[in-house]
């Protein structure tokens, strides 16, 4: 893609230089890469601002706790726009690292989840837990608003109501079940998600913060799972194995599916 001449009010106050555009996120965000490839930014209008602000704020909090990732540069807001600006990390998706390599970047992803879930979940101040995550997929299914491209297979021939039906059903034990395991949950822990360098395959960072916040830690797992299953198909069982032992805690099935199955519902 060619990279465009921007302003510093072109967009989103961005300051003056070449900016790359390279998409959009799950949101509406657009987002660009300098062209010395040190920074991104993220531009939205709307009611997209008080979101991508609650990024800023996690961006700040993650970076002061050590955890590893993007760190906040700049933030500018006008009355219908804004854009956050933050270092670029270093490293290569997870997701294409190649299935004969698969089975070193599991050990070395897993690992780092288990560091960021010992961040103390005490000093979080931000909340992805079940009460905030349920009322989410209550509004998502109450509008239609389902997205139906983020359905796991075993969902995408069923309403969003018999959905969310089927796991309000389990929301009572699993809320007991959080209070006793949360922990500061990326949010978002799909591989595109986690950077590794290229050489050695350990983390260089999480990106993409926006849901950071306490919940429980299958909320995080049921993800991470679910994606490397994808990417790498034939060591699917492998990774579901090594899972339990690589994190140094037991996994609950039932949990992960629960987790798995909620998180469809809270994108709109």
């Amino acid at each position: 893609m060619e990279a465009t001449a921007v302003g510093p009010t072109e967009p989103g106050g961005l300051d003056q230089g070449l900016w790359e555009e390279v998409g959009s996120g799950e949101s509406s965000a657009r987002v660009f890469v300098s062209t010395d490839g040190a920074r991104y930014a993220k531009v939205v209008d709307g009611d997209e601002v008080v979101a991508l602000a609650g990024e800023r704020d996690r961006v700040r909090w993650a970076g002061d706790q050590g955890i590893p990732g993007p760190r906040l540069l700049g933030w500018v807001e006008a009355p219908d726009e804004a854009v956050l600006t933050t270092t670029a990390v270093a490293g290569t998706p997870a997701d294409q690292v190649g299935p004969d390599q698969a089975r070193r970047a599991w050990a070395n992803i897993v690992v780092a989840v288990r560091a960021l879930h010992d961040v103390p979940v005490g000093g979080c101040p931000f909340d992805r837990g079940l009460r905030t995550m349920y009322a989410l997929a209550q509004d998502v299914v109450a509008r239609g608003a389902v997205r139906r491209e983020f359905l796991r297979p075993e969902q995408e021939s069923r309403s969003g109501h018999d959905l969310l039906a089927e796991l309000t059903a389990e929301l009572p034990v699993r809320q007991e079940q959080e209070v006793a395991d949360q922990v500061v949950c990326h949010g978002d822990l799909c591989l595109p998600n986690i950077l590794l360098d290229p050489e050695t395959l350990e983390v260089s960072g999480f990106v993409d913060l926006g849901r950071l916040g306490a919940a429980d830690r299958h909320a995080d797992l049921s993800l991470l799972l679910a994606s490397a299953q994808d990417t790498w198909p034939g060591e699917a069982q492998h990774l579901r194995d090594q899972l339990p032992p690589l994190y140094g805690s037991p996994v609950d099935a039932d949990r992960l599916r629960f987790h798995l199955f909620l998180d469809p519902l809270t994108w709109d």
